[in-house]
């Protein structure tokens, strides 16, 4: 008769409690995770470009974009309407025109070129004329034009309904 002494730190497979498989399961458990990461990391951008989120209102209808003697003549200046910028530009001729300063293509901020008499997004070089019409670049859509009223020193820019 042999007696077998069993040390109690040796590993055995068939041992839930076995050190082994603590260690396997604690590794899988890390490579899971890991995993599962990397596809939320892949997955979320497609999802956001498919499922773009909604775009935020303006605000109010009318606003406030400056002072009569503000701008001089062939100048521009960009003012907050609600949560986006606005441009507002006054002609060579004196005239008052204002429009939305959010590029059509990636949305960049447009500012007045006094050397063109034109708008300009530095982005990729998209050109908008005075009314908002894009005449050159990427942009695929023309600008949003607002409507603008001078009452009194103030001038206000209304959105066109």
């Amino acid at each position: 008769m042999t007696l077998a002494i069993t040390d109690p730190d040796r590993e055995n497979p068939s041992d839930p409690r076995s050190p082994s498989l603590a260690r396997r399961r604690f590794a899988e458990i890390l490579l899971g995770t890991g995993f599962l990461a990397t596809a939320v990391a892949f997955v979320y951008p497609v999802l956001r470009y498919l499922i773009p989120p909604k775009a935020s209102d303006l605000g109010s209808d009318s606003v406030l974009a400056g002072r009569v003697g503000e701008l001089k003549p062939n100048s521009g200046k960009i003012f907050r309407f609600g949560s986006r910028p606005g441009l507002l530009v006054r002609t060579a001729s004196g005239e008052y025109r204002a429009m939305s300063a959010i590029c059509t293509h990636l949305s960049c901020t447009v500012q007045y070129r006094q050397d063109l008499h034109e708008v300009w997004c530095a982005c990729h070089n998209g050109l908008y004329d005075l009314n908002g019409r894009n005449i050159s670049g990427p942009p695929p859509r023309p600008l949003e034009t607002f409507e603008v009223q001078v009452r009194g020193e103030d001038i206000y820019v209304r959105r066109l309904k």
